[in-house]
């Protein structure tokens, strides 16, 4: 049970800060200032380990390089310390485990992303977080929307992407897991 709290608090640490590291780097590539509340909080999260990355890493025109380091290196951090609480040394495969989990956390932020501009969009207010929102998803949705007509009235594509997502989630899982080997559950999941 206690091993159970443990990575579980890991992960919910993990995925909140590098989960802003990615949205902090994908907020820079979209040329989003970071002035609005969706930046403001995301800064709050991330300014503390991908700062000082930064001077090692400076940022480029468009690509803050530091973010998406922060966020690998937070992965990790995780995936060594559930190897090292499951004492198991699979330390050859430790970088690559942490590559597809950043790509699982960038699923899961664009997952997320997608959601809200869902919702924000069914709301007859505008605010300046639905707008950061909506300058989020749609390059995310704009190929599928291309492609995809509206149903009633109604776009389906968030769904569609959504649903991609997922499936993408689940390959770069497997992935992990076969490389993880007999502890591929604790670590995929």
């Amino acid at each position: 049970m206690l091993y159970q709290i443990l990575t579980f608090l890991i992960e919910v640490a993990v995925t909140l800060i590098g989960g802003a590291c990615l949205l902090r780097l994908y907020m820079r590539w979209r040329r989003l200032p970071l002035g609005n509340p969706v930046g403001r909080f995301v800064q709050a999260l991330s300014d503390w380990l991908v700062l000082p990355l930064q001077r090692v890493v400076p940022p480029g025109h468009q690509l803050d390089m530091a973010s998406l380091l922060a966020a690998w290196l937070l992965k990790l951090l995780q995936y060594a310390a559930l190897m090292g609480l499951l004492g198991v040394a699979r330390w050859s495969v430790l970088p690559v485990l942490a590559l597809l989990g950043v790509a699982k956390l960038a699923v899961s932020v664009a997952t997320a992303v997608i959601i809200v501009a869902a919702v924000m969009s069914w709301m007859q207010n505008r605010t300046p977080v639905s707008d950061v929102f909506e300058r989020l998803s749609e390059p995310l949705l704009a190929p599928l929307r291309k492609v995809i007509p509206l149903v009633g009235g109604i776009d389906l594509s968030p769904l569609v992407l959504i649903v991609s997502l997922q499936v993408l989630s689940i390959v770069l899982g497997s992935l992990q897991a076969s490389l993880w080997g007999a502890g591929a559950a604790v670590l995929a999941g």
